[in-house]
């Protein structure tokens, strides 16, 4: 009994072999005639063992690429694997990028010895307080936080569809950050800079358009340099422009200085600002409010602080360790030519790009809410 087993499968396997041999043989011919191309013994052998009950994934990889991508076979191909489920994403998670690829992206490792560190309050020594927010208060000026954060913003916005309600621009848009996996760039200076605008701080105000236009606010985004090729003045030459936004539109009402901070400890090491939301290493955020206290022309900085304690009253509700403290500054930032002016720093240089882009997501759905409130 076992021998009729034995060589009735050795019948139907040479006779499968025989089969297969007569098939393939005549696709060879057709395809010569046809074409004119030969095809290698290589797709002849992977087609036999195909054919013998061996799956693609049994075949060495030079075997399993040449069948794959053989016109001779696409009329036979493989059967369809299944498909892979993708798993849900976390909110703050960027969606896969699916475009084919003609070749492996670069991809590279952050630097192992940035410093991770998630940068809240932990008593009110050296802040100013009230309302429950903090300040980091660099001048000499007496703020009462608890006023400022019950003080209206002073203006309202006009409905999207009359003009642009909210103006993105960057006085230093060539900030980037760490590279890692592959987001890689060319630096355009020493100090984690570069003009590619899929990996600087263009890169970071589109993801905030893109949350605020879902949310119905009306968006103009700036993509002007001006910190390269001269880093220093920045603020010089971002200022005019901003104005010129401001007088062509005058439905803007709020204006945001997008950065990513830098922050370097003493002996050199790199820090970077990072939380867990919903799973999600993310990029801290952190407003920026300048003053007259460096002697500047800006005598309603309060009304710019109070539009900041309102957006970081929301960011810490809806996401408790995104902020860092609120910081109180000497310098004007431009911030004179509307009280709906802000600077916001979106992580720092340690961070990576997609931790920055979690950062901004979140900022802008807490902001979004502030801005929609605002309106008539």
């Amino acid at each position: 009994m076992r021998g009729r087993i034995y060589w009735g499968r050795l019948f139907r396997r040479t006779g499968a072999a025989c089969l297969a041999t007569v098939a393939i043989w005549g696709l060879l011919l057709g395809a010569g005639a046809a074409s004119g191309a030969g095809v290698g013994e290589a797709f002849v052998t992977a087609a036999l063992r195909t054919e013998l009950g061996y799956s693609a994934s049994d075949l060495p990889f030079w075997q399993r690429l040449a069948v794959e991508q053989s016109s001779l076979l696409a009329a036979n191909p493989f059967p369809a694997p299944t498909p892979k489920q993708e798993q849900p994403l976390p909110d703050a998670q960027p969606a896969p990028d699916h475009d084919d690829l003609t070749e492996p992206p670069q991809t590279t490792t952050a630097p192992g010895d940035i410093v991770e560190r998630t940068l809240i309050p932990s008593s009110s020594q050296g802040y100013d307080t009230g309302a429950g927010l903090y300040l980091y208060n660099r001048t000499d000026k007496e703020v009462d936080l608890s006023g400022v954060a019950a003080a209206p913003v002073g203006f309202t916005l006009a409905p999207a569809e009359e003009g642009p309600q909210i103006l993105i621009y960057h006085s230093h848009a060539t900030e980037a950050y760490t590279p890692d996996g592959t987001d890689i760039y060319t630096p355009s200076d020493n100090n984690t800079r570069t003009l590619e605008e899929g990996y600087n701080m263009l890169r970071v105000g589109d993801e905030l358009e893109r949350v605020f236009t879902e949310m119905g606010l009306s968006v103009l985004h700036d993509r002007g340099i001006y910190d390269y090729p001269t880093y220093n003045g920045s603020y010089t030459r971002s200022g005019p422009a901003v104005a010129d936004y401001l007088a062509q539109y005058p439905t803007i009402k709020l204006v945001l200085d997008v950065h990513r901070d830098a922050l370097v400890g003493s002996d050199g090491t790199v820090y970077k600002v990072v939380t867990d939301i919903d799973g999600v290493k993310t990029a801290q955020v952190m407003l920026v409010v300048g003053s007259d206290a460096g002697g500047g022309d800006h005598p309603t900085w309060q009304a710019n602080l109070a539009l900041a304690a309102k957006l970081q009253k929301s960011l810490d509700t809806l996401y408790p360790t995104l902020a860092r403290p609120m910081t109180l500054r000497q310098s004007v930032y431009n911030q004179n030519l509307t009280p709906g002016a802000l600077l916001v720093e979106v992580g720092s240089h340690g961070n990576t790009l997609q931790e920055a882009l979690a950062g901004a997501r979140c900022f802008a759905r807490a902001a979004g809410m502030v801005f929609l409130s605002l309106k008539e």
